[in-house]
């Protein structure tokens, strides 16, 4: 406990105020928080605030007494008069203390009650004038009553109390005053402040003794419940120590009599389970430890539980590596092709990562992590990896882990602890070999608990995660053998060292075709077992896919149009369990009465069929997607209105494509003085959708200049790209997500960067014979690409 030492009344001390002149009548007031003090009483008050040891220090200088007021806002760290009470205790100080931590303190001893009139404006901490309130003295029979009632139940709520001071029993039975009894009852009873103040407000004897009482009655009926629960505890306690020393002893009587071998044949089997657990020399020294302590332990110990739990689990783990089966390459291939349909790059990278797995074993393989929108097959790729390598196959969901303990474990010190979900995982798959897909590893949060990205990092690291140390285990496990595979759906949440530890594989979102042929090979079989049809009781046939595609569905991946699927198969079902029909074919016509109208459709010609209207083409965590870009001009003053909820970065590209058209205005043939005559408004539809990023510069010059000469932009183009003042189109990202949406939309023609030629390779095969690529050098060859060639003239 710190030491507390007097503080001077003047010089010494650290927190000094100028002498303020108060006038003679006013009081000087200490707001307080928890603290209500009554008249007669002696308590000590904890101040911090500099007001309020200015106050105190300048009524210690003056030998004035104080205002002891409490609070009505407790949180109120300045309180203005609106914050406070209007009854409190003139008190005088009896001594001020400053301890060793700078923390102020005064022992006041209350004096008598006073209602505050009116706060003084103008001085350095609160004063107030007051109206003195004398303390009632008539007796009466009712009163006498009540004092006698309120002195038996104070007494009696003392003697209850198992630490009670001898000298407040003494206090309550030499008391005489009713007032003085009422307020010294009242200030040593465990109610809340506010409940205090409303009795320091009651001036009226008869109400104040009636509520003391009522409230004393209240606390002494507790205290007489809590004593008894107290004892029926401890006779409870005494009943299970007794309990447990004769179970000791009967244990000890039944070793002797060799009888009760039981924890005897139990340690022995741990034994004989260590041992042929294989563990490394630090671990099973560890486990033969906790079995010496778990033999010593009774088996009542709360702790035996605990310890058992631990040798299980460092029992039941794969230390030893099992026999790997050799690597066939042909096959692997085969169960890639079996399994996914397209995706040739990445089985290709797949299969050169078996490959090199196959010729050095030992060596340290990269961590791949495939990254692509939801629903291109990124998690059953894993499972494939897993098949051909002839490994089990386990999957440790990490979106929404917030908590480092998820990936370390928990110390064995808490209660429940477990292991972390990467032992968790090695555990539930049975070898140390394994295939571990690490899902949605861009999804891990960060919270109080610490940052699980960052215990990724040992996991991720060939160089450290042989001596992986899980909290709970408490011993190295080497992770080296474990063939992890991580998933994604972007790279933008992934942190730069976690990500510098994995090989990056994109997956693009799936063309139409080749989401056709998906769905031929895989949905329409899963959708007819899950929904309980043979092949011979219902079929769709490929121009009713191809329509579900085009006019249902709008993803890179396949998990909608599986679900439509799988809605028209219930549709079919529902006819077969009824007996109306034998079999169902589904055709295109009935797609309207099983699915509803179409949700999409092809409206590039509808939005491109007027001047100022181009599309871009857009990159979102779910593929790519074709974005309007719309541009109107009305009279005005020259003014550029943006909507759409674009993004800085967007803003600005409009405002750089704006001033690269008046830069050009002679010679793409456009009046100068339109510009100041007329407000340009430029909006990008889905105005719910924020929208950001500098790839839409070509299409805002683009559609300035159709709106501006008024030549509509070809109805089959599609655009993306940067532009800088100077003309040159600068490189974007996602052009491979970009360009496959814009096959998907039913578009012939896409205009790209020249400098992001070199993503060309990347770009699948079925949207390349699809589409016609103009590259862009200069945003000259946009407008000679994507403006029609006839020109009228534009409207001054």
């Amino acid at each position: 406990m710190p030491t507390i030492t007097e503080e001077p009344t003047s010089g010494s001390s650290r927190v000094q105020a100028e002498s303020v002149p108060i006038p003679g009548d006013a009081l000087i007031i200490v707001p307080v928080r928890n603290t209500v003090l009554f008249p007669g009483v002696i308590t000590p008050v904890t101040i911090a605030r500099p007001r309020s040891i200015a106050a105190a220090q300048q009524a210690l200088r003056e030998q004035r007494p104080i205002g002891i007021l409490l609070q009505r806002n407790a949180e109120a760290e300045d309180p203005a008069p609106g914050d406070l009470y209007r009854i409190c205790t003139i008190a005088n100080i009896i001594r001020y203390i400053t301890g060793p931590d700078e923390t102020h303190h005064i022992i006041c001893q209350g004096v008598q009650r006073a209602r505050i009139l009116d706060f003084l404006p103008g001085t350095p901490f609160l004063a107030a004038r007051v109206l003195h309130i004398p303390e009632p003295t008539t007796s009466s029979p009712e009163i006498e009553a009540r004092f006698l009632n309120l002195q038996r139940l104070a007494i009696e709520a003392v003697q209850l109390l198992p630490q009670a001071p001898p000298e407040l029993l003494a206090a309550f039975q030499s008391t005489t005053s009713a007032a003085a009894l009422a307020d010294l009852a009242t200030s040593y009873m465990d109610i809340k402040p506010q409940d205090k103040q409303e009795i320091l407000e009651t001036i009226d004897l008869s109400q104040r003794m009636e509520k003391v009482s009522r409230y004393l009655a209240e606390r002494l009926e507790v205290l007489r419940l809590t004593n008894e629960i107290g004892q029926k505890t401890k006779a409870t306690f005494d009943e299970r120590q007794r309990e447990a020393i004769l179970r000791e002893q009967m244990a000890t009587i039944q070793r002797q009599l060799g009888e009760g071998d039981g924890k005897a044949q139990e340690v022995a089997e741990l034994n004989e389970a260590i041992a042929k657990a294989e563990m490394p020399a630090e671990a099973e020294s560890q486990a033969r430890k906790e079995v010496r302590r778990y033999e010593r332990m009774p088996e009542a110990a709360a702790e035996a539980g605990m310890v058992r739990s631990y040798l299980d689990w460092l029992i039941d783990l794969p230390w030893a590596l099992p026999a790997e089966k050799a690597i066939d390459i042909a096959e692997a291939r085969r169960i890639l092709d079996e399994d996914h349909f397209g995706l040739e790059k990445i089985k290709s990278r797949i299969v050169e990562y078996l490959a090199v797995r196959k010729l050095a074993p030992q060596g340290k393989a990269p961590i791949l992590c495939f990254v692509g929108p939801p629903g291109v097959g990124k998690t059953s790729l894993g499972q494939s990896i897993a098949r051909a390598m002839g490994r089990p196959f386990v999957r440790v969901s990490l979106g929404g882990v917030h908590d480092e303990a998820e990936i370390r474990g928990h110390r064995r010190t808490y209660i429940g602890a477990l292991p972390g979900n990467i032992i968790q995982g090695i555990k539930k798959a049975g070898a140390r070999n394994c295939v571990m897909m690490l899902d949605e590893i861009d999804k891990m949060g960060r919270g109080i608990q610490g940052d699980p990205s960052a215990a990724m990092l040992e996991v991720l690291d060939p160089e450290q995660n042989a001596t992986f140390r899980d909290n709970y285990l408490g011993v190295p496990f080497d992770l080296s053998r474990v063939v992890f595979i991580a998933t994604a759906n972007m790279l933008d949440t992934i942190p730069g060292p976690l990500l510098d530890r994995m090989e990056i594989i994109s997956l693009p979102g799936y063309t139409e075709d080749e989401k056709l042929e998906i769905a031929q090979r895989y949905l329409v079989r899963r959708q007819l077992e899950a929904n309980g049809l043979k092949p011979e009781q219902a079929e769709i046939d490929a121009e009713t896919l191809r329509l579900m595609i085009k006019g249902y569905t709008r993803e890179a991946g396949v998990r909608a149009l599986e679900r439509e699927i799988g809605k028209a198969f219930r549709y079919a079902a529902v006819q077969i369990a009824e007996g109306s029909s034998n079999k169902v074919i589904l055709t295109a016509k009935d797609l309207i009465t099983v699915l509803g109208q179409p949700r999409f459709e092809n409206e590039i010609a509808m939005r491109t069929s007027i001047p100022g209207v181009a599309t871009g083409l857009a990159w979102t965590p779910v593929g790519g997607d074709i974005l309007f870009i719309e541009a109107t001009r009305v009279p005005g003053k020259g003014a550029l209105i943006l909507t759409g909820q674009l993004g800085d970065v967007m803003r600005e590209s409009v405002q750089a494509a704006l001033t690269l058209v008046k830069s050009r205005a002679t010679q793409l043939g456009i009046d100068p003085s339109i510009f100041e005559k007329s407000d340009i408004h430029v909006h990008v539809p889905a105005g719910a959708t924020p929208k950001d990023g500098p790839s839409a510069g070509v299409a805002m010059f683009t559609a300035l200049t159709s709106l501006l000469t008024n030549r509509t932009v070809r109805n089959d183009t599609a655009m993306t790209g940067e532009i800088s003042l100077r003309g040159p189109v600068l490189p974007v990202g996602g052009i491979k997500e970009k360009v496959v949406a814009a096959a998907a939309a039913g578009l012939t023609r896409v205009m790209l960067p020249a400098r992001n030629r070199r993503d060309f390779d990347e770009i699948p095969q079925g949207a390349r014979n699809k589409l016609e690529f103009i590259w862009l050098e200069r945003v000259d060859d946009a407008i000679a690409g994507a403006l029609e060639k006839s020109m009228p003239a534009a409207a001054g």
